[in-house]
């Protein structure tokens, strides 16, 4: 029974004060045991370094992060100074800059930064949504990665030096710029034009998606004049002296879009008019290095990213349903919600188990990262790389998609307040989700290109020996049926037939894509266990 009380005492301080002394890793039991099973013997190493950062990611950096979410702190541009000088320089909030500088100045790829450290650090300040951050973090882990295997020029060592090590103190950071308006994820399709000039590249046309257009550096694709092959370059923002000058290299930043999520973030587009730029590795290897290393690790993060959306949102919204009060008990404790919430955390952590065994599996990768279909003379050798490569994009997709789900069901445990975004983050992060559902490939381009892949690799791996291999130690019933089907389904000849029988294989590869890097997930997870 309750009366009428003008003065109605009910209050969210118990939710605030937790929410407030949360710290992301030391109160996460379940995360620290990933983290022991799969980092190892650098496992010590490892947790002194979750638990350094975690407080400032828990706190400063979270406050950060919803200070800068706000509309009327969006980046804008500024093109001109007052005295008529194109300067293209993109206003962001102060907050924002320093964040950024901090949390660069960790050296997360530096040589002597561990990868499991740097995966660790990622995963726990991608639990504040993207932030004007994990793009950036993504993209320089590409171009440093990219710059070590092909850095030959004393222009582009000083690059990798910048955004792997710092210069006194400032780091570097990268960004990388493929989609043309005419298609996003159809690279070969690219007409931005590199010309030489004696020993100088230029480039000139327009980029179209352009994501952290703040940064020092930029990965650019463009064909170089005649050619119908697709180059991969470095594209300094300002040439030596001219940052202070706001003086841009060739090419201006026609406008900043406006997006449904990643809001603090700028994505712009960009028209290159003779920007100098430094080509890296083979001029007719370009599409097979952005797919191979460049790509591979940004779908990569976007799992690492979604597993912490996730991981975060389940935990506020079960914290949430123990405290809240609803129809004379707590919220928690009715059992649709508790359902919801309990396949929803299972989400979450079979996502992060998962992330982390395949993680483990690329550390081990003989070859490393290259470009297109593996070449190795050891079968072994090739099916592990052809492994990780195909999982990784199932990751990527099953992932995103995943995300989007869970954020959705612990907003709507929030009832009506699950939508305020000044009661909660989590509205946003589920924004930053969609967005990262399209990144790097959206789902069907991903799904045909694994389809296609297996397609290729039949003639030595097929997709029944894949399933098993990547599935040992599960339920055999489960292996086995998972096995004939995607025999079944790679048997199709094409993903690209307008009929009515591709119709449905479509469906079909869709739903089972889905199915069995969940059941990686489970095993993730039984492994662990």
């Amino acid at each position: 029974m309750s009366f009428s009380d003008r003065n109605n005492p009910y209050n969210f301080n118990d939710f605030l004060e937790w929410r407030q002394n949360c710290d992301y890793y030391r109160d996460d039991l379940f995360f620290q045991k990933v983290v022991k099973h799969y980092t190892g013997d650098q496992w010590q190493l490892v947790d002194e370094e979750a638990r350094k950062i975690s407080p400032k990611t828990s706190l400063r950096w979270r406050d950060i992060s919803d200070a800068i979410g706000w509309p009327e702190k969006r980046p804008y541009m500024m093109h001109y100074d007052g005295h008529k000088n194109r300067i293209d320089r993109i206003v962001r909030p102060h907050e924002t800059e320093v964040m950024e500088k901090e949390i660069f100045a960790e050296a997360m790829y530096s040589e002597k930064t561990s990868p499991w450290v740097r995966l660790v650090k990622i995963y726990l300040i991608s639990q504040n949504g993207e932030a004007c951050i994990t793009c950036p973090t993504a993209c320089t882990e590409g171009l440093v990665t990219i710059l070590r295997r092909y850095a030959d020029t004393p222009e582009l060592q000083h690059i990798l030096k910048h955004c792997s090590e710092g210069i006194d103190g400032d780091f570097g950071i990268g960004a990388q710029y493929i989609s043309e308006i005419q298609g996003g994820s159809d690279i070969q399709a690219n007409v931005l034009e590199a010309v030489q000039d004696g020993n100088t590249w230029r480039l000139y046309g327009i980029k179209h998606f352009c994501s952290a257009t703040h940064a020092d550096y930029s990965l650019v694709t463009a064909k170089p004049a005649g050619s119908e092959k697709v180059a991969l370059f470095v594209v300094p923002s300002w040439l030596q002296g001219d940052k202070e000058k706001e003086k841009r290299n060739g090419f201006t930043i026609d406008r900043i879009k406006y997006k449904m999520g990643t809001s603090e973030l700028t994505t712009g587009e960009l028209t290159y008019d003779g920007a100098i730029a430094y080509p890296v590795g083979p001029l007719d290897r370009g599409v097979a290095n952005v797919v191979g290393i460049v790509l591979t690790l940004s779908r990569l993060g976007l799992g690492n990213g979604s597993a912490a959306f996730m991981t975060r949102s389940v935990r506020e919204a079960k914290k949430y349903a123990e405290l809240r009060d609803a129809f004379g008990t707590k919220i928690g404790h009715f059992p649709l919600l508790a359902a919801q919430l309990n396949k929803a955390d299972q989400l979450a952590k079979q996502t992060t188990a998962g992330v982390f065994r395949l993680y483990r599996d690329f550390l081990q990768m003989e070859s490393g990262l290259m470009g297109g279909l593996v070449t190795s003379k050891n079968e072994e050798t090739n099916k592990r790389t052809f492994e990780v490569r195909e999982l990784i994009m199932l990751q990527k997709i099953g992932a995103a998609w995943d995300a989007t789900d869970v954020l959705r069901t612990a907003m709507s445990a929030f009832g009506g307040h699950g939508v305020m975004e000044d009661f909660s983050s989590l509205p946003r992060l589920y924004r930053d989700a969609a967005v990262n559902e399209l990144w790097e490939g959206p789902r069907n381009v991903l799904l045909t290109q694994i389809h296609r892949d297996f397609q290729r690799a039949s003639s030595w791996y097929s997709p029944a020996e894949f399933v098993e291999r990547i599935l040992k130690g599960s339920d055999p019933a489960e292996v086995k049926s998972l096995a004939l089907e995607m025999t079944e389904l790679i048997s199709h000849p094409s993903l690209m037939q307008m009929d009515d029988k591709t119709f449905e294989i479509c469906e079909r590869w869709d739903k089972f894509c889905h199915n069995l890097i969940h059941a990686y997930q489970a095993a993730a997870v039984q492994e662990m266990e």
